[in-house]
């Protein structure tokens, strides 16, 4: 399945350095499926978003997946993907970027039809393939609709697909220049968070997080200052894990404050299983 990785510091600006494949042969031999595309995203001092990304359709893009990236940001996404619609190509690589915010899913849903006719005007925010940048306009459709709540937007987005189209999962991350979205959706795919004191446990010590099978990043910035990290997957041995319930709304404020709803208390109407998938979007859903 596609890595997800959110972490926010604000409102401070650290430096972070990432590899976005910190190990792409045990991935592929765990996956046995190569991953399809890598990003990064993050904000300049000024608020404008920086988006990094490149599919992997070639042996020499491994050397931009591998390359490592020292960023400052208050907030910071990064995307690893394995591709359920869309091809190869850079219009179809997390994150995405609208109206200064940027936006990596994991996940498939149906029924993009209904769904471009539900966006209207917003439709010209899509400049790709996937079903991943068409539920981003119209979460910023619906953000509009609620006069800038990200949260509300969120919310009334993913009820109106939950209540119309056939869904696998709407794991999300969402960040602007100084605050950070999370949701699990439905229960398909884990997602977690970790709200990490200055210093980790020990109170000294750098954040230094990776699994072997994607993303890694350091930050020696966070021993001096705290942070909340969301993941696809536990990025270390911290006990101050836990993975989000399914419906669960993570909404980090520019202040490190953490505000937690559930916002889908029930199952999508139409739950999609693997089964309900094709082969390739399947692989996509189950690589590890």
């Amino acid at each position: 399945m596609c890595r997800l990785f959110g972490l926010s510091a604000a409102p401070h600006r650290v430096r972070a350095t990432f590899w976005l494949l910190d190990a792409p042969d045990s991935l592929a031999q765990q996956s046995h499926r190569e991953p399809d595309g890598v990003g990064l995203g993050t904000f300049t001092a000024a608020g404008a978003p920086l988006v990094e990304k490149q599919p992997i359709a070639a042996y020499e893009d491994r050397r931009f997946a591998q390359e490592a990236r020292e960023r400052e940001s208050e907030t910071f996404v990064a995307h690893v993907r394995f591709a359920s619609t869309g091809g190869l190509v850079p219009r179809n690589t997390h994150p995405f970027e609208q109206r200064g915010r940027l936006f990596a899913h994991n996940g498939v849903l149906h029924g993009l039809d209904e769904l471009e006719r539900e966006l209207g005007d917003y439709r010209g925010l899509v400049h790709g393939d996937t079903d991943s940048e068409r539920f981003f306009a119209l979460i910023t459709q619906r953000i509009d609709q609620h006069a800038g709540d990200v949260t509300a937007g969120i919310a009334d987005a993913v009820a109106w697909i939950a209540e119309r189209l056939p869904v696998y999962a709407l794991n999300l991350i969402l960040t602007t220049a100084t605050e950070l979205w999370a949701l699990r959706y439905p229960e398909t795919h884990e997602l977690y968070v970790l709200e990490r004191a200055a210093g980790g446990v020990p109170g000294d010590q750098r954040l230094d997080h990776g699994t072997g099978t994607g993303i890694r990043t350091r930050s020696g910035h966070l021993a001096d200052h705290p942070a909340v990290v969301i993941a696809s997957e536990r990025m270390d041995n911290d006990p101050g894990w836990r993975a989000l319930a399914s419906g669960e709304l993570l909404h980090v404020t520019g202040r490190l404050d953490v505000r937690s709803s559930i916002i889908a208390d029930s199952p999508p109407r139409h739950q999609l299983s693997l089964a309900d998938l094709g082969t390739h979007a399947a692989a996509s859903q189950t690589a590890r």
